[in-house]
């Protein structure tokens, strides 16, 4: 697999975990352990993507 096609995999999975969080946002208070956790996550792609730009250029 490419390094675009890395990247573009890691914004997909960074949006399918935004739209999940969105989605148990309606349901779930901030503190919620489930909201945590997916937050967490997120924070992990987000990461990690940074970084690949970063490294890209």
């Amino acid at each position: 697999m490419s390094l675009k096609e890395d990247n573009q995999n890691l914004l997909l999975r960074i949006e399918s975990l935004r739209a999940e969080l969105n989605e148990l946002s309606w349901r779930k208070t901030p503190s919620d352990p489930e909201m945590i956790i997916l937050s967490e996550q997120l924070d992990i792609l987000l990461n990690e993507y940074y970084r690949a730009m970063k490294h890209a250029q």
